[in-house]
């Protein structure tokens, strides 16, 4: 079980978390927890005109999986919108649970495929994809009021 979950290339993305950061002055922050395994995620970002991700920061506390995750989402985030970054949460969640059989059309997302037998372990890999789905609504809000 282990040697298939963290395997040299969950290991890799892990170790190159993109924009590992913080933002100093977000428009729009989520942090999110996974209760299981108490990993521990924030994405902050800013807004480009048309309500894409233009920065983003992030701050991560999690195990090999969540890390890897967060590097996914961080290295293709900039110049997505709330429905893209919606749409690869749900996708993923639903590639996790076996509801779909594909991850979606976000790159990598196919790494996780032998976490789907192991419950446990899709709340810290869906941590990253649903912060920054949250961060991008909040912001967008926040430009709204």
């Amino acid at each position: 079980m282990t040697a298939t979950l963290y395997n040299a290339a969950i290991l890799r993305l892990a170790a190159g978390i993109p924009h590992h950061d913080r933002l100093a002055e977000p428009q729009g922050s989520s942090e999110r927890r996974s209760p299981v395994c108490g990993s521990r995620l924030t994405v902050d970002v800013i807004l480009d005109e048309e309500g894409r991700i233009a920065r983003l920061g992030q701050m991560v506390r999690a195990c090999a999986l969540g890390q890897a995750s967060a590097s996914l989402m961080g290295a293709h985030a900039i110049g997505r919108s709330e429905e893209e970054l919606i749409a690869a949460r749900d996708a993923l969640a639903g590639f996790l649970a076996g509801t779909r059989e594909d991850p979606g059309d976000w790159p990598g997302l196919e790494i996780f495929a032998p976490a789907r037998a192991h419950s446990a372990r899709h709340a810290s890999i869906r941590l990253a994809f649903e912060a920054v789905a949250e961060a991008v609504a909040l912001a967008r809000r926040a430009r709204a009021a």
